[in-house]
């Protein structure tokens, strides 16, 4: 994984993490899926990037996952709104990335076998080196 990739997930755990409503209704925000974790709680997940750079900088598309986890008959949809919410926030400097442009491409909900479910936003960013704010 390059260093936008690292920098984007990173940022997102944090934020996400940071957020004081989003940990009312959560049990806390993971780097991944974790070993042990009661639900409901949030992931960030995959950052798959690709190039989109410039002629004078370089720069990179990072695609990341971020997933609610949780149980029951039906999504939580205030912890939903949440996190798209926040996710649409992504949009600041990481270790010299400058995201330039954010976007929910596509969310996904599933429910699994023993009655979890997930709810998966995918945000992509698309991120400059070297750029202010």
């Amino acid at each position: 994984m390059s260093a936008p990739e690292q920098a984007m997930r990173a940022w997102a755990i944090a934020r996400l993490g940071a957020d004081a409503e989003l940990a009312a209704r959560v049990h806390g925000v993971f780097d991944g899926v974790p070993a042990r974790a009661t639900a409901p709680f949030v992931s960030v997940g995959v950052a798959e990037g690709s190039d989109w750079g410039t002629k004078d900088r370089p720069g990179r598309e990072v695609r990341l996952a971020v997933t609610l986890h949780g149980v029951g008959d039906s999504l939580d949809e205030a912890a939903a709104a949440l996190i798209e919410a926040l996710a649409a926030t992504l949009r600041e400097q990481a270790d010299g990335w400058a995201v330039v442009s954010r976007r929910e491409v596509r969310t996904r909900f599933a429910f699994a076998r023993d009655g979890a479910w997930r709810h998966e936003v995918i945000v992509r960013c698309r991120c400059l080196m070297g750029m202010v704010g």
